[in-house]
């Protein structure tokens, strides 16, 4: 057996230093272990769960991906591509790509009797993934779209019909600002709410060959398509893999395609979004100098409580470095001690908090009603060992007192 590890467990075990001060101490020292991964382990999962939550909205709204006609601006009235692509075939067999949908957009002003409001038509086919917008309904239901049979129902966000005192089952005329000016009358199917306001405040879901007749657009004709992939940490390379699939193909009119990814057409969400792990970086240095500091305290007084047992040791030929070796084990249970009781504080406040959402947010200013809890092992396992491996780092230095105590001095004096 590691005679150092043996020592430092017959140290740690010893009963008879249970009631001493310096155990009171070092109680104190693992406390502030624990608090401090508590703290880190609460920052990491709330930043990590805020920011998969406003990046699954902004993907629920535009995808992952999207294939645009070249000469299309910022604008939501853009210029239409073909539907059937030579390419869609080799997309749909890639592995990557979870879903390939059609989809088209169009500036309209919605007027009812007392209140109008400028919004943006979204059309969407046969092939729309409902899932996103089945999960944050509040009100009626999805309408369904047929190839064959146009159909007049809409999904309108909670936002505006509450300024427009739209319901489920009401009828508003939405008119469209063109040459000759038109006009379509729609029927609210469903009222969903996503709590991101840039969003709700403009989206309605539609059949897209309202969109289609309104610009004298041919079926076969779409503003683009829309693909999502399963892993959204992959986004930027399989942009790149799909631009060079696709092509920068030509259409009939001599226009290009363009692929542009989610990040790229919202960037001043994603940035802010980026400007999260900053703060929780530095969050997690100053939590790990907390408890490194409080573990240096700690061995401070478990040298100056065995200082009798230092020049014992010396005496004996007892190099230092094998001294320095007992009072780190003895460190290290106290900081795995501290682990144990960070991991069950944290976890079990992020538990109650994922459960029952006790912690509110200002849906205004979040786009979120309560605080998200992203639960991941990797991120346990990475803060774990991590602050472990930083702290025994820290104690190594000083651990070097060891080495200037004098074993002459310390058995005279006693």
């Amino acid at each position: 057996m590691n005679t150092e590890f043996f020592i430092a467990r017959r140290l740690i075990f010893d009963k008879s230093s249970k009631k001493t001060i310096s155990r009171s101490i070092l109680s104190i020292a693992v406390f502030g272990v624990g608090l401090s991964l508590a703290v880190m382990i609460v920052a990491v999962t709330v930043v990590t769960g805020f920011k998969n939550e406003i990046t699954n909205k902004v993907i629920g709204f535009g995808s992952h991906i999207q294939i645009l006609n070249f000469d299309s601006n910022i604008s939501y009235e853009t210029q239409p591509i073909n539907k059937n692509q030579s390419f869609l075939n080799d997309l749909r067999a890639e592995p990557y790509i979870q879903n390939i949908q059609s989809f088209a957009t169009k500036a309209g002003i919605i007027k009812t009797r007392t209140d109008i409001q400028g919004v943006v038509l979204k059309g969407i086919g046969s092939d729309f993934n409902w899932d996103f917008f089945q999960n944050y309904l509040t009100d009626g239901d999805i309408f369904m779209v047929y190839d064959s049979v146009r159909t007049n129902k809409v999904l309108i966000s909670k936002y505006i019909a509450t300024l427009l005192k739209l319901q489920v089952g009401d009828e508003f005329i939405m008119y469209f600002v063109q040459d000759p000016p038109r006009m379509r009358r729609f029927e609210v199917s469903g009222i969903y709410e996503t709590s991101l306001e840039e969003f709700d405040r403009i989206f309605v879901l539609a059949d897209i060959s309202h969109i289609q007749r309104l610009n004298d657009w041919t079926e076969n004709q779409i503003s683009g398509f829309e693909l999502s992939i399963y892993n959204f940490n992959h986004l930027e390379e399989l942009t790149y893999e799909i631009m060079n699939l696709v092509g920068f193909g030509f259409e009939e009119d001599g226009s290009r395609l363009k692929v542009i990814n989610i990040r790229d057409k919202y960037p001043q969400i994603f940035d802010w979004l980026s400007l999260q792990d900053i703060n929780v970086l530095i969050l997690i240095l100053l939590m790990i100098v907390v408890a490194g500091f409080n573990m240096v305290s700690g061995l401070l007084i478990l040298i100056l409580d065995r200082t009798s047992m230092i020049g014992i040791l010396k005496a004996l030929g007892t190099e230092n470095f094998s001294i320095r070796r007992i009072f780190l084990y003895q460190s290290g249970f106290l900081i795995i001690k501290g682990l144990f009781w960070g991991n069950l504080i944290g976890l079990t406040l992020c538990l109650i908090q994922k459960e029952f959402g006790i912690m509110k947010l200002d849906q205004s200013s979040y786009y979120l009603t309560t605080v998200p809890i992203n639960l991941n092992l990797f991120h346990f396992l990475a803060i774990n060992i991590g602050t472990c491996l930083v702290i025994m780092m820290i104690l190594i230095i000083p651990s070097l007192i060891i080495s200037r105590i004098s074993p002459i001095k310390v058995i005279r004096f006693n």
